[in-house]
């Protein structure tokens, strides 16, 4: 008669030789870190969250074999990247640190296949808006540091506004046309604008009050409509 307690670490043994020879078939794409893996597998290859090791050493998120969403990759000769991936090359956001002579040097921002881009700048932020249809912000080819305001209604300037406030976290205030705004500007920035419209229909008085914040430097052109 066979005793139960011997089934069932039998059993467990043999699930593991399962799982072990499937991670052993488990794909790995990239050269340099194609030696052990561990972690999700589909069809074969690494897919999902796992851990490969080779040369150098990967862990995150995999797609078809290759390093794929978020990850941390190391090298064998020390640098660290941490961010995003895509098809085993850096392609977002991350963050690139390389041991220099006893003290880091740290690359932070935007990456092209698997190329540094530049800083990463998030996109304009709207921090409080009322009586405003929509918007939109606008970056020229200018170099100037500047952000132009540009008020319509019914697809025309708005020509009704009254009490006009304009503020900035940096920069002087200055006109160009029918726009007014700031330069000289020192980013990241926040504008509030706030006036008082009469609606499209001019049967009232609408509060306009419009706060925004800018990361990224260069020439702007924002539009409120009401």
């Amino acid at each position: 008669m066979i005793r139960l307690s011997l089934i069932f670490p039998i059993i467990y043994l043999t699930l593991l030789g399962f799982q072990s020879q499937g991670q052993s078939s488990c794909q790995v794409m990239k050269q340099a870190i194609s030696g052990t893996y561990t972690g999700d597998c589909k069809k074969g290859l690494a897919h999902g969250y796992g851990t490969a090791v080779g040369l150098d050493r990967y862990e995150g998120q995999f797609k078809n074999g290759l390093p794929e969403g978020k990850g941390i990759y190391k090298w064998s000769t020390g640098e660290v990247y941490t961010g995003q991936w895509k098809a085993g090359k850096r392609n977002g956001i991350g963050t690139y640190i390389q041991p220099d002579k006893g003290s880091d040097s740290i690359t932070d921002g935007q990456w092209v296949n698997d190329q540094y881009a530049g800083p990463y700048h998030p996109k304009p932020l709207v921090k409080s808006k009322e009586g405003v249809d929509r918007y939109t912000f606008q970056k020229t080819g200018s170099p100037i540091n500047r952000v132009m305001i540009n008020l319509y209604q019914n697809g025309a300037r708005n020509s009704g506004i009254s009490n006009f406030f304009i503020s900035s976290s940096s920069g002087y205030e200055s006109a160009l046309g029918e726009s007014i705004g700031y330069e000289g500007i020192t980013f990241p920035v926040t504008i509030k604008v706030m006036y008082s419209t009469p609606n499209k229909l001019n049967t009232t008085t609408v509060y306009v009050k419009f706060e925004f914040e800018i990361f990224e430097p260069g020439d702007w052109e924002v539009d409120i409509h009401n």
